[in-house]
């Protein structure tokens, strides 16, 4: 049955939670599941602390971000269908907000002097990020050996053949489940009763697919991509935001030339900056592509579109599998391939960090060709040396003095614009 604590709680008191989690949710998924924390377990004691590690455990096996399901969880198990909409739309909503508001920015302002200079401080800030963040999660996920090998082979499989990161992923489920020695939770705990969420999980499945499908009707050629790419996106993003920014860049980047690698950049670090989910970059990139492809118009009809499509499945998956969470988190081989997953998402994001510093510190790459090898290389004699010398700095600041991404990603940024104007 449930807590008693948890039958305590108004709706109403629960949305002001959930707003004030929403607002303040900046730093990435480990502040902000931090916050939750501190909020719902910690000041309140709505769920216990037990229930909250196994409800985060439980996120992290789906795809998409886990401190947005977490949040939508967390209202599911309070309120159950209402509290857990509130939970994950309230979680969303101030950063796709902010989001619009830089996008719109950036496009009209975006190619100003001082702009630009503040985006060179912040584009070396972001390789310093995303090796942090490879770092944290290299701790966790290469344990075993066979770890180490499954992260190496999805590094090759990306950076040097450019497999499509839904490939690796599967491929590095199957051979987790074939070959690590995960064990899976003990099932020694009973969930409380909710409603029944069948029928609102077909309803959220057939409005994820409705906008494909009218787009497809009418033969709207640059939506109905945009609706395609972000969907595959919200199904294959195991390993948050920058496991598959690899995979979009090739995407949005490369094969439909949406936006700039820069942009791309840009991109991360203004999400960087941002309350919500870091996959918010995602309606970034939407954006831009919209403008590029019919104005500001468009712009905002694909910032919606790919909202929509990448944060709907997220209430899909919690509302479809919170009931059985139990019986989920007690199956061996779905940990052995989370584990796999987990492995992979190390490899992806060096390649990204890679990716990242390459288009960061050198102006110009040539074409390399060996066998079925097809590289572009950076050229030496292009690198940039203040580019690199804020990345040394932000690595200084963020690695070494542990200084909070909300405080080093501006400060480069003025750094930038000063060193300019000399």
């Amino acid at each position: 049955m449930q807590n008693q604590a948890t039958s305590q709680v108004s709706l109403t008191q629960f949305t002001s939670v959930a707003a004030k989690i929403g607002l303040l949710s900046f730093g990435g998924p480990a502040a902000q599941i931090a916050l939750m924390q501190d909020e719902v377990v910690d000041k309140r004691g709505w769920v216990s602390q037990q229930d909250f590690l196994r409800a985060l455990s439980f996120c992290m096996l789906l795809p998409g971000p886990e401190a947005m399901q977490l949040a939508t969880y967390l209202g599911w198990r309070l309120h159950g269908l209402r509290g857990g909409f509130i939970g994950g739309t309230l979680f969303i909503l101030p950063g796709a907000c902010v989001i619009f508001a830089l996008a719109w920015a950036y496009v009209n302002f975006g190619h100003t002097g001082w702009s630009q200079a503040a985006f060179t401080g912040i584009k070396a800030c972001v390789i310093v990020i995303v090796l942090q963040a490879l770092l944290k999660i290299c701790t966790r996920a290469l344990i075993e050996p066979m770890a180490w090998a499954i992260a190496a082979s999805s590094f090759c499989a990306i950076a040097l053949f450019g497999l499509p990161y839904p490939w690796v992923v599967l491929g590095a489920a199957l051979w987790g489940v074939a070959a690590l020695p995960v064990a899976a939770e003990p099932k020694n705990h009973t969930p409380p009763l909710q409603q029944s969420t069948l029928a609102a999980s077909s309803l959220i499945a057939a409005l994820w697919a409705l906008p494909i499908a009218i787009l497809w009707s009418m033969k709207e050629v640059f939506l109905t991509k945009v609706a395609l790419l972000f969907s595959t996106l919200a199904v294959v993003t195991f390993g948050g935001a920058y496991a598959v920014l690899g995979y979009l860049g090739q995407t949005a980047v490369t094969d439909l030339n949406w936006l700039t690698a820069p942009q791309m950049i840009d991109a991360l670090g203004l999400a960087e900056t941002t309350p919500g989910p870091l996959i918010l970059v995602t309606q970034f990139v939407g954006f831009l592509a919209g403008f590029q492809a019919g104005g500001l118009a468009l712009a905002f009809m694909a910032g919606l579109l790919t909202l929509w499509v990448t944060f709907l499945p997220c209430f899909l998956w919690i509302f479809l599998f919170a009931p059985h969470l139990e019986r989920l988190m007690s199956i061996a081989w779905l940990a052995r391939a989370l584990a796999g997953i987990t492995a992979a998402v190390v490899g992806v994001i060096a390649s990204l960090s890679i990716w990242f510093a390459g288009q960061i510190w050198f102006a110009s790459h040539r074409g390399w060709t060996l066998g079925p090898l097809d590289l572009s290389l950076p050229d030496p004699g292009s690198l940039d040396p203040l580019s690199l010398s804020f990345s040394a700095l932000a690595a200084l600041l963020l690695l070494w003095r542990k200084w909070d991404i909300l405080w080093t990603l501006p400060l480069m940024a003025l750094l930038s614009v000063g060193v300019s104007t000399f």
